[in-house]
C-alpha cells in the first residue's frame, strides 16, 4: 500500500511539474507575439508629447522644438510685439481665427495663445509645406515699410504676423497651425497634449 501512495505522489508531482513547464513555455512563446503587436519605441516617441523649458526663450527670441517630426516654434513676444497685433487685422485673411482646425479652441483669441507672451505654432507653411523664417524686425527693407514683424516663407512669399495669422495676398490659404499644448508650470509647456487629454 505504501508503494501505491509513493507512486501516486510521484505521479501528481510529475504532472504538476510538466504542467508548470508547459505553462512557462506557452507564455514564453506568446510574449514575442504579443510584443510584436505593440508600437515600437520609435513610433511611441514620434507621437509622444514634448516638454519644453520656456525659461530658455528670451523676450523677442524664437526657440524651435520638434513634435511628431514637425518644427514647433516658440516665440517669446515682447509687449511691443503684442501691441502691434491688433493694428493690421484688415490686412489678414483670417484675423479672428475663424477656421477652427487651425488652433485648439483655447487659442481662438487675438494672440492665438494661452499666455499672450508665448506663441506656440507648427513651423510649416500651409501653402506647400515649406518652413518660413522668423522675421521680427519691423519695416524690413525687403518686406516693406508696413511689415509688423512675423514669419516669411521664402519658397513662395507667404507672410504671417506674430500670431501666425496669414496676410491677404499670400499663397498660403490659412493661418499656421497651433498645436495642442498645456502649461505644466510658468516655465514648462507640454506640446502635443492639452488639458482635455
Amino acid at each position: 500500500m505504501s508503494n501505491e501512495n509513493v507512486d501516486r505522489s510521484k505521479r501528481r508531482f510529475l504532472v504538476a511539474m510538466s504542467s508548470a513547464v508547459g505553462g512557462v513555455a506557452a507564455a514564453g512563446a506568446a510574449v514575442p507575439f504579443v510584443m510584436s503587436m505593440l508600437p515600437s519605441a520609435k513610433a511611441l516617441a514620434a507621437g509622444a508629447p514634448v516638454e519644453v523649458d520656456l525659461s530658455k526663450v528670451e523676450p523677442g527670441m524664437q526657440l524651435t522644438a520638434e513634435w511628431r517630426g514637425k518644427p514647433i516654434w516658440i516665440v517669446h513676444r515682447t509687449p511691443e510685439m503684442l501691441d502691434l497685433l491688433g493694428r493690421h487685422d484688415d490686412k489678414l485673411t483670417d484675423p479672428n481665427s475663424e477656421k477652427t482646425s487651425q488652433q485648439p479652441e483655447y487659442c481662438k483669441n487675438p494672440t492665438r495663445s494661452i499666455h499672450p507672451q508665448y506663441l506656440i505654432a507648427i513651423g510649416i507653411c500651409t501653402h506647400l509645406g515649406c518652413s518660413p523664417t522668423y522675421r521680427k524686425e519691423i519695416g524690413a527693407a525687403d518686406l516693406g515699410a508696413d511689415w509688423p514683424g512675423g514669419f516669411f516663407c521664402p519658397c513662395h512669399g507667404s507672410r504671417f504676423d506674430l500670431a501666425a495669422r496669414v496676410f491677404k495676398g499670400s499663397p498660403a490659404p490659412t493661418n499656421l497651425v497651433i498645436p495642442p499644448h498645456k502649461y505644466l508650470s510658468e516655465t514648462m509647456v507640454l506640446i502635443g497634449e492639452d488639458a482635455k487629454a
